[in-house]
């Protein structure tokens, strides 16, 4: 099976109405966003009310197929990614990114922490051009909101293939409680 997950093209998800078997198509959309080590992002990202799944992963590089020892090393151009399938009823995208901007600090190119590389840059990943639209309004009100002290250097690009991470790296923190993160929320208004 191809380690390609979650096309630009996938836009639907089947639920099970009340155990009867009978399946239903539910509208979702995706959300790709790196902001340093995925284990932080995901933990935080997952809690969100309409959040229906996460997936951390590598997207943004030039080889396919990465592997965390590829990634690590800086050379791959991969970006460590949180991919999130969201029910836009329940949660819409600029509140998505108004929580990821909040999450880390969106001023520090290639570094979260101690993390450092191009593995661990700021950028969003968009799906569509509205979802480019979206990202573009919000990383400039962000930016104009003066609490970040230095401007916002997060990257906004086209969305590439997204190859889920190993399955030790998926759900970590649930896993590992007391694991490493560098990411938390600030309690910023934007």
């Amino acid at each position: 099976m191809s380690r390609f997950l979650f096309g630009i093209g996938f836009l639907l998800s089947m639920a099970t109405l009340g155990g009867q078997g009978k399946m239903t198509k539910t509208n979702t959309e995706i959300a790709t966003l790196a902001g340093g080590c995925f284990w932080g992002m995901e933990e935080l990202l997952r809690a969100l009310p309409g959040v229906l799944e996460t997936t951390v992963g590598y997207t943004g590089g030039t080889t396919s197929g990465p592997t965390y020892e590829d990634v690590k090393t800086g050379t791959t151009g991969h970006a460590e990614s949180v991919q999130i399938v969201f029910d836009p009823k329940k949660i819409n995208y600029e509140k998505i990114l108004l929580f990821f901007f909040k999450m880390h600090d969106p001023t520090t190119k290639n570094r979260q922490g101690n993390d450092l590389g191009s593995q661990y840059r700021s950028a969003i990943f968009y799906h569509s051009p509205e979802q480019r639209k979206t990202a573009e309004e919000v990383k400039l009100r962000v930016d104009r909101s003066g609490k970040w002290k230095k401007p916002v250097v997060t990257e906004i690009v086209p969305a590439k293939p997204f190859y889920p991470a190993e399955n030790y790296h998926q759900k970590y923190l649930q896993k590992n409680p007391g694991g490493y993160t560098c990411h938390f929320l600030r309690d910023y208004d934007f």
